[in-house]
């Protein structure tokens, strides 16, 4: 049984232990549910010193084990530390001798924001890709000048580390780990009910080196959240920007130099990421896949996805639903 170990640090932010522990622990009650007892893991909470940890938001945490009591993991969430990391990573050598023991003996290391300053001192990744959380950069850059610091990424991977530059991003690395682990289906269960959007390709959107959401203007995240969580409405760019306080063409010029597309263009790739879901998964007409992400003219939904992905809505059903059949077969 795979061994996965979620690190509690004194001052942690209680998200970052808590995504990992709920997600995870979905992953086993929908294993179980679907009969496929034989890829539950074993899922602990491990403490660095006491099995009390004080984290940040003054509450506490019960853990299971000690890191000592741990000799081997495969899979390691390190938490985000508030406000001083270099105190923590300063407090706390023996958890950098830990995870390096565990990383040389092929555990993954999974880091949310600046978890990572754990992960640079173990010294894998010197002359690797990494990121942390935006106000920490310099301080890492300087801490660690050996480690490729990606200050434009949310989501690095680089000898077995993933990092992330948000806490929210840990979600898209879990789906992306519970797929390898558990497989597509339990990993689709999984996305539906913990983040907005259904995800396809979880590798693809995870590794790829130039993703348009990797960037740390946190007003255009706000933006992007907004336009992801209600994609499927009508969207009047004036009232967005004047609800973010901001004129049209400040709105427009930034998320630009953020994401490299206009809101607009933006927006229109996340309906068509949804109407491909629909198209696969769904028996829903054309006309309602397209009213349902946002399009009012099923025509002019039907030349937008043509031009975007070269096959008709249609002719992308039957491509999709054959491979899917084909694969089925396969099994």
């Amino acid at each position: 049984m795979r061994h996965v170990s979620v690190l509690a640090i004194p001052r942690a932010l209680g998200s970052a232990l808590t995504i990992p522990l709920e997600m995870l622990t979905a992953a086993n009650d929908i294993a179980s549910v679907y009969k496929q007892r034989d890829k539950i893991c074993a899922l602990d909470i491990v403490a660095v010193e006491q099995l009390e940890c004080r984290l940040t938001g003054n509450f506490s945490i019960t853990c299971d084990k000690l890191i000592s009591e741990v000799s081997k993991t495969d899979l390691i969430f390190i938490p985000a530390v508030w406000r001083n990391p270099k105190a923590a990573l300063n407090a706390h050598p023996e958890l950098v001798q830990w995870l390096d023991r565990q990383a040389q003996a092929g555990a993954i290391l999974c880091a949310a924001t600046t978890g990572a300053y754990f992960c640079a001192a173990t010294g894998i990744l010197r002359r690797a890709q990494a990121t942390t959380h935006w106000r920490f950069f310099d301080e890492f850059e300087a801490l660690f000048p050996d480690v490729d610091l990606q200050r434009k990424r949310f989501i690095t991977y680089s000898n077995g580390i993933y990092c992330s530059g948000s806490v929210n991003a840990i979600r898209d690395i879990i789906v992306h780990l519970i797929n390898d682990m558990y497989g597509d289906q339990i990993a689709n269960e999984v996305s539906r009910h913990f983040m907005h959007e259904l995800k396809k390709s979880y590798a693809t959107e995870l590794l790829q080196q130039s993703q348009e959401g990797s960037h740390h203007d946190e007003r255009v995240i706000q933006i992007q959240e907004r336009l992801r969580s209600r994609f499927s409405e009508p969207t009047n760019m004036a009232d967005m920007a004047q609800h973010f306080g901001m004129s049209v063409r400040t709105l427009n010029r930034r998320f630009k130099a953020a994401t490299n597309k206009s809101p607009t263009e933006y927006l229109q790739s996340i309906r068509l990421g949804e109407a491909k879901g629909l198209l696969k998964e769904s028996n829903l007409n054309i006309a309602e896949i397209a009213h349902q992400v946002g399009y009012y003219d099923s025509s002019y939904f039907t030349e937008l996805f043509t031009k975007a992905y070269g096959l008709n809505p249609k002719e992308y059903r039957r491509l999709v639903r054959n491979k899917q059949f084909r694969v089925n077969q396969d099994l």
